[in-house]
């Protein structure tokens, strides 16, 4: 193992990116979700303590300019497994019983990582659509992620506030009684069970009205389902049955390269941690749902060390887009957030055109390869395809990753070279020229939702922002009126990324 790591990084220092097949590293993306750039000790947050987290960004590359494609979930994981801006496929926040969004015909990270030798695995929460649109949740489930890449799946269809709650291993639900049927209607109740709207005196904590359907577990959800009981799974078991998978997929695969796409459910809601985590923060069950997945993120790193190949791990750890307190049940995110700060500096969350959201945790951990220290380059979760397909010495097709750059070097933080402009996508546009950003204006209707119900300044505006971030990290000074030149530029380079086939 020296050996292989001295030769690594004599190769690094050479400036060759091109590794051979005994040398190629492990990569594991750790995906969190809903996540703040606030929410992590070691990115400046007191009231929640994340010693797990904080191991890798002591040992690893933290990024304090790191950005996921979208301000909210579905579109980030699309650009992050395809190298594609979102709006390229109309992709938005996809209901429970939406056909796939990554198509078998598409290039995609996992199926690139095939060619050159890796295994590959997706674990956790999936939100990018399963079938064609008719699923058939007791028999055969597909194209799902074996259809577009992965060569093992254990997910959450869509989220753990959405019908149907089972979970999906590969093409099949797990623990299906046939005796049982599952039925799935988002435009109808099926089925006797209990609902939010009518059996609200059994609910755990209370929900909104979209969330007011058919209860399991105690918690009320988006969407009706019937039967599937056997099947049905506890929340606060989901994160340790995911971890458990995970060491069984790294067990199984220790002696070759493979790929593991880790993607939390957590912290998104409805947050229920595991009892041994309740109680963790004074925050309520969003801080304690912090703990919890700091402490699971701890355990994928002791397996890896376990099975000897952690020093020859890549590991990017994220997360799909801002934070968010109340999303849409009653657990006292809000009441009890203290001087808690989810955002960190930044103006926004989830949803928000502003930075929080899409400006996320950002860390780089790979030991044989990595020195630890902070990076204030521009960069973002897009273009981690094209940076990993030079790692594995991956030339892209015309068709592949339209808009996904190589910065490998910075990542590996042997550069401070980063992105000179970039998208952030949300219900609106907005657009990064170093540390200038332009807000481009929008007719969204979802601005009241945003504002009103999630809390949150939407950054919806009917007249063009720009902000200084060197200046003004919390996005408080118009300076639109008085620099129209430069918005000028900027809604130029918005236009040409827009309406091109691709900006790589």
């Amino acid at each position: 193992m020296k050996k292989i790591n001295l030769s690594l990084l004599t190769l690094l220092t050479a400036g060759s990116l091109t590794f051979a097949q005994t040398e190629k590293p492990n990569i594991v993306v750790i995906y969190v979700d809903d996540l703040g750039y606030g929410d992590l000790s070691c990115y400046g947050a007191t009231q929640v303590q994340t010693p797990n987290i904080d191991k890798l960004a002591e040992g690893g590359v933290v990024f304090t300019d790191g950005h996921c494609s979208a301000a909210t979930c579905t579109p980030s994981r699309f650009s992050l497994l395809t190298g594609s801006f979102a709006f390229r496929k109309n992709a938005a926040i996809l209901p429970g019983d939406a056909p796939m969004l990554i198509t078998p015909d598409m290039p995609t990270l996992p199926g690139m990582l095939k060619q050159h030798g890796y295994t590959t695995s997706v674990i956790g929460k999936w939100h990018l659509g399963l079938g064609d649109g008719n699923v058939d949740w007791n028999g055969k489930i597909t194209p799902g992620p074996l259809e577009i890449g992965f060569d093992y799946s254990y997910l959450i269809p869509a989220t753990g506030d959405r019908v149907p709650c089972v979970l999906v291993e590969n093409h099949h639900v797990v623990g299906l009684d046939p005796e049982d049927p599952i039925e799935v209607s988002y435009k109808k109740k099926v089925g006797t069970d209990p609902t939010g709207y009518e059996d609200y005196d059994i609910l755990r904590y209370g929900a909104d009205h979209e969330h007011a359907k058919t209860i399991v577990n105690g918690v009320s959800r988006i969407g009706y389902m019937s039967g599937g009981n056997a099947a049905r799974w506890r929340d606060e078991t989901v994160p340790h049955q995911m971890l458990q998978k995970a060491r069984v997929f790294m067990d199984e695969n220790k002696d070759h390269p493979f790929f593991m796409y880790f993607a939390f459910h957590d912290i998104h809601v409805p947050r229920l941690p595991d009892h041994r985590f309740e109680g963790a923060t004074k925050m309520g069950p969003r801080g304690d749902a912090i703990v919890q997945m700091d402490w699971i993120t701890g355990q994928l790193m002791k397996h890896l060390e376990k099975l000897n190949i952690a020093e020859n791990t890549l590991i990017i750890f994220s997360s799909d887009n801002g934070p968010v307190l109340d999303d849409g049940y009653a657990d006292h995110a809000v009441e009890r957030i203290g001087k808690h700060k989810p955002g960190g500096p930044y103006r926004g969350g989830k949803y928000s055109a502003y930075e929080a959201g899409t400006r996320v945790p950002t860390i780089t951990y790979w030991p044989a390869v990595i020195k630890p220290g902070k990076s204030d380059a521009l960069v973002n979760h897009i273009d981690l395809y094209g940076s990993i397909a030079a790692l594995v010495g991956h030339d892209l097709k015309d068709n592949e990753a339209p808009d996904s750059q190589d910065y490998l070097k910075t990542f590996l933080g042997q550069s401070s070279e980063g992105r000179e402009i970039m998208l952030e996508e949300s219900f609106t546009y907005s657009l990064r020229m170093g540390n200038y950003k332009y807000i481009h204006p929008s007719q969204s209707k979802a601005k009241r939702w945003i504002n009103s119900i999630k809390g949150i300044e939407s950054g919806i505006v009917e007249f063009p922002e720009l902000y200084d971030l060197s200046k003004d990290k919390g996005e408080k000074r118009n300076i639109a009126t008085e620099n129209k030149k430069l918005v000028k530029q900027m809604q130029a380079e918005l236009n040409h990324i827009l309406e091109g086939e691709k900006s790589r």
